[in-house]
């Protein structure tokens, strides 16, 4: 097989670094890739959301399989441009189409959804700027904090927690007037939930599915979980109070409805759902879907799955899941990101990377590096990853730092605590 991957973060190097074990793949394409996935895969320069560039791609190079690793093809339609197209609409995508897409790309719909189909997630209103007045009521009635969502994508910066009253009226005024362009036009306000966070991510091919290996990221650049939030600083898997108890739960109350829903409403979707879930007194809630694997948990999931990851692909591709195996690595594995000094602020780009070569017993997913000539250099904020094993999650975790300290460029930062509200 032939297979084009789209993306060029630490989650597509975790997928390409899986795709290329099987047996199936004779040649894996990352577009447009990074450092990282050149090592392992052929790099081509082309935009994510640029259709007809990708369609000439697939064509003239034989592709059997796209695998969309971030959301914003998805949420522009490119598995819809696939199937509405008579010479490539016998290569699957490996993604939902547009309308399951919403999921990710309007938070609104995504409470409905989970509205309508009874799945339990924290109380909510939508607002424009016209609603105003009523917006501001609604904030009165919940408690502190005040919990503000862009609907529409937003970087992943389009959610704000604030403490105070007439601070979140101030915020939301700004947000309906523009704060995140489009994304903000409406605002979904929501009640707070305070518990402890985990991502749970489900392979569907729109009948069965598979639980794929659940993780817990860190979001907050600062240990202890202060400060910004980040792209995630890290991750961790398994999860310790995800277990068989709490995942029975989620499979029951969120994942089968969650299936059964989309089938219901007539959305095909062949691909990953990521649940953002938090735990509230042993009870699963969701706080939000997205479309795609999470990053940086996709450098760690990926760890755990024993399986042939493009057999379980095409699965999806041919609805065929239901009758695959998959096997799960009982290890930990975890995974600790290197970020350029300042992010989530500003910060320097094109500082050498060196060290790399020295790296044992890890994994090394680039996120933000590119190659020039002998050189890695950093392209972005979260930089690169470590991932390592360990038969307990402190083993794996002094794996990944002893390699940390290997790794040298020029600000480097990582925080030393991941994991630290885990068992």
């Amino acid at each position: 097989m032939n297979i084009l991957l789209l993306g060029s973060g630490g989650r597509e190097n975790a997928l390409a670094w899986k795709i290329v074990q099987s047996t199936k793949v004779d040649n894996l394409y990352v577009a447009p890739g990074n450092a990282g996935t050149h090592l392992i895969a052929k790099n081509v320069e082309m935009s994510i959301t640029d259709f007809p560039a990708i369609k000439q791609f697939v064509l003239e190079n034989n592709i059997d399989m796209v695998v969309v690793g971030p959301e914003e093809p998805l949420v522009r339609g490119i598995y819809d441009y696939f199937v509405s197209d008579a010479e490539i609409n016998h290569i699957p995508v490996i993604g939902p189409s547009e309308e399951g897409a919403k999921l990710e790309g309007s938070k609104d719909f995504g409470k409905q959804f989970m509205m309508r189909h009874n799945i339990p997630t924290a109380r909510y209103r939508s607002f424009t700027l016209e609603q105003l007045e009523d917006a501001y009521s609604f904030l009165e009635e919940l408690e502190a904090p005040y919990v503000l969502k862009a609907d529409g994508l937003a970087a992943g910066k389009g959610v704000l927690i604030l403490n105070d009253l007439n601070e979140a009226k101030r915020e939301l005024k700004e947000m309906l007037g523009g704060m995140f362009g489009e994304a903000s036009k409406t605002v979904v306000i929501e009640e707070f939930l305070s518990g402890i966070e985990c991502s749970v991510f489900v392979l569907t091919d729109g009948d069965s599915y598979k639980i794929l290996p659940v993780a817990k990221d860190y979001k907050r650049i600062g240990e202890g979980d202060t400060g910004l939030n980040t792209g995630g600083m890290g991750a961790v898997s398994p999860v310790s109070f995800a277990d068989d108890v709490f995942m029975k739960k989620v499979e029951e109350r969120i994942v089968i409805p969650t299936v059964e829903g989309l089938k219901k409403d007539n959305i095909v979707y062949k691909g990953f759902i990521f649940l953002g879930l938090i735990e509230v007194k042993g009870e699963p809630v969701v706080i939000e879907y997205n479309v795609r694997m999470g990053d940086p948990e996709t450098e760690a999931v990926m760890l755990r799955i024993k399986s042939d990851f493009v057999s379980l692909l095409e699965g999806v591709a041919k609805n065929t899941l239901g009758e695959k195996k998959m096997e799960i690595d009982n290890r930990y594995a975890v995974t600790v990101m290197l970020v350029s000094g300042g992010y989530p602020g500003d910060y320097e780009k094109n500082k050498e990377m060196t060290g790399l070569d020295s790296v044992s017993d890890s994994i090394l997913f680039h996120a933000g590096t590119k190659s020039t000539g002998d050189k890695v250099l950093t392209s972005g904020g979260r930089v690169i990853a470590i991932s390592s094993y360990g038969d307990t999650k402190d083993e794996a975790l002094a794996k990944s730092y002893k390699n940390a300290e290997k790794v040298i460029f020029d600000k480097k930062y990582y925080r030393k605590d991941i994991g630290f509200d885990l068992k």
